[in-house]
């Protein structure tokens, strides 16, 4: 899968989080998200818990929460979806500072609110802690379908040499003077968008044709051998086992 790939999420470290073999992590995280999902709304303390057990895994990573939290503004706009769901659900309501609310909105809310957070969390721990080559062999590991695990493998690799590649034309607009200012400018940065497809089409044919001139017959060569032990799957298997046991306690009380 070539050479390591580091993103603006990941941190480098050396806590026992970034140790565990991706695959472990990936299916910890996946867990944990649908334990969460599965919670009744009701259920207010457990999310309270769950935030909990998200602190105490950061913490184990040595995630600083300033960190962690600068990367949840990313589900800013589910926020203003959920803030807009008391305003527009039916049903009965209920006046809270002056405004009239829906209550099941209201709940609709909390749901999105809570369990939207809670998942960007964990991914973004899982983020922190991995390599993007990494997930991509830990997705190989699952037995993730070959075929999406390239596309994945493609997608990043050629997001950055697109985003380069803009980047320099960007600079060579600017050299030559030009600065988008108003509708009029709009014909430029068409052709700037095609010229960019263009270049990105070229490019993925050039690298396509190199690739099968090097024996590539649709799927890619395992490099690295990722394994796990029982005990790395125990210890990534803590934290998507006690927030099931909190499931289940609000379930039940």
């Amino acid at each position: 899968m070539g050479a390591g790939h580091a993103h603006k999420l990941y941190r480098h470290g050396h806590s026992p989080v970034h140790e565990l073999p991706p695959h472990c992590k990936l299916a910890a995280t996946f867990a944990f998200v649908v334990v969460v999902v599965s919670t009744p709304r009701e259920a207010v303390w457990a999310f309270g818990l769950y935030a909990v057990l998200i602190a105490a895994a950061a913490a184990v990573a040595r995630i600083p929460a300033g960190f962690l939290l600068r990367r949840l503004l990313i589900e800013i706009p589910f926020v203003a979806f959920a803030v807009l769901m008391p305003f527009v659900a039916e049903g009965e309501r209920v006046e809270v500072l002056g405004m009239s609310l829906s209550v099941s909105g209201l709940w609709g809310a909390w749901n999105v609110l809570a369990k939207g957070t809670l998942g960007v969390a964990a991914s973004v721990l899982l983020a922190s802690t991995t390599e993007l080559r990494a997930l991509l062999l830990g997705l190989q590991r699952l037995k993730l379908p070959p075929l999406l695990v390239q596309i994945a493998s493609f997608m990043i690799r050629y997001g950055d040499v697109v985003t380069d590649e803009l980047r320099r034309m960007s600079i060579a607009r600017r050299s030559r003077g030009f600065e988008a200012r108003g509708i009029r400018h709009w014909g430029v940065l068409a052709k700037t968008a095609g010229a960019l497809f263009i270049r990105s089409y070229e490019r993925g044919e050039r690298v396509y044709l190199a690739m099968v001139s090097r024996g590539y017959a649709g799927s890619m060569p395992v490099i690295d051998e990722v394994s796990a032990s029982r005990a790395q799957w125990a210890y990534a298997a803590v934290l998507p086992v006690t927030a099931l046991a909190v499931c289940l306690m609000g379930w039940t009380l």
